[in-house]
């Protein structure tokens, strides 16, 4: 079905207020803007299915109350892209949220898998995917199109369902609970301009004067980008970004020396960016930025995370899930050094799976022998678990 109008949205959003359950999906278009242009949306709801053309229908307010009411579940696959969008359109995020590709993480299916093999391995369908690259800004949409759409959101529901059978045993649904209200998370979906320098590579190889002219000098490329709605990189690249910081420029000229600067595309011969320089240069030696890094322990970090790598292996052959999905090589580092507080291991599906028992690992309570050939746990007073 194509809903046209808002009087056809409010139809099928009395529909999703009986079922209880939306299965939702969006078509976008990004990389030439700041924000990801919306051209489509998918919705769907027990047997029904339709599309809404937001270039059509500019009233949403049906589909923003549905998506903002708590008593209706959203389904989604690969829910990150999805919820940024409705976020935006919404005003704050959906809730609640089940994002079928994380649940399917639990039910023992490869990490972030497609939409398309999940439904085949699931469901045994096979659908068309040949207009993954499709424009979708672009009218009139064809046929193909539109079923390509629907495809995306008719089965999600079904997926669903066979999921929740499926990660029903050991209640690994109650799991999911924190990842998915990560998703609807105030906050979530919003880049902080003061700290967006964090993000940039290298900024770690910079001392803590030239992080503060990054600091300034980023948050001004991300307001300036907002501003116009253009790429970040569109303004300046993160490689500039890097090199202004370095040479702090003191005036316009020493700025346009630097690889990568356009004064033109900039703007009043960049003097944005220069007065974001100079805050940098302002900032108190007392309040000046640093990079987190890793705090030196006397741990011998490498042989405790080979020992905590035999329990997550262990683990993960008792539950049916990769060990790579359960714990990284950087995760168990992290937990090893000390680092519990932001410790992905502890929160989540992870901490009841696998992150209390490597606690108790870490804390001696937990032990590991080899029975018969095989590496298992005990309880550190030798009771077997």
């Amino acid at each position: 079905m194509h809903i046209h109008n808002a009087t056809d949205l409010s139809v099928f959003a009395a529909a999703a207020r009986s079922a209880g359950i939306l299965a939702i999906d969006t078509e976008f278009l990004s990389g030439k803007t700041y924000y990801s242009r919306l051209c489509l949306l998918q919705v769907a709801t027990g047997d029904f299915s339709a599309i809404i053309d937001p270039f059509e229908v500019t009233d949403l307010g049906h589909l923003v109350d549905i998506l903002l009411d708590e008593r209706i579940l959203k389904v989604m696959h690969a829910a990150y892209q999805d919820m940024e969008l409705l976020t935006r359109l919404c005003g704050r995020s959906p809730a609640p949220v089940f994002d079928t590709q994380v649940a399917a993480t639990l039910a023992g299916f490869p990490s972030q898998i497609g939409y398309a093999r999940l439904l085949e391995d699931l469901l045994g369908v096979r659908i068309d995917k040949s207009e993954s690259y499709t424009d979708w800004s672009r009218r009139p949409l064809t046929a193909k199109q539109v079923a390509y759409a629907l495809d995306d959101v008719t089965y999600l529901q079904p997926m669903y369902e066979k999921l929740r059978i499926l990660l029903k045993p050991g209640d690994r649904l109650a799991w999911l609970a924190d990842d998915f209200a990560a998703l609807s998370a105030p906050g979530a979906y919003e880049s902080i301009p003061d700290e967006y320098y964090r993000k940039i590579k290298r900024a770690s190889s910079l001392n803590r004067r030239q992080l503060a002219v990054l600091r300034a000098a980023a948050a001004w490329r991300e307001r300036d980008a907002r501003r116009r709605d253009l790429p970040r990189q569109w303004i300046i690249k993160d490689e500039s970004l890097i090199e202004v910081a370095r040479r702090k420029p003191d005036d316009a000229d020493a700025l346009a020396d630097i690889r990568g600067i356009d004064l033109r595309s900039l703007g009043d011969r960049g003097s944005g960016l220069m007065a974001a320089v100079l805050k940098g240069l302002s900032v108190p030696d007392s309040e000046l930025p640093q990079m987190e890094r890793r705090p030196q322990t006397a741990v011998d970090i490498d042989s405790v995370v080979k020992l905590m790598a035999a329990l997550v292996r262990t683990l993960s052959a008792a539950h049916g899930i990769a060990p790579s999905l359960l714990a990284s090589q950087s995760d168990l580092e992290q937990l090893a050094s000390g680092e519990e507080d932001d410790s992905p291991l502890l929160k989540g599906w992870r901490k009841a799976l696998i992150g209390d028992d490597l606690k108790r690992l870490l804390d001696g309570k937990l032990v590991l022998r080899v029975s018969n050939g095989i590496v298992v746990s005990e309880e550190a007073d030798g009771t077997p678990r």
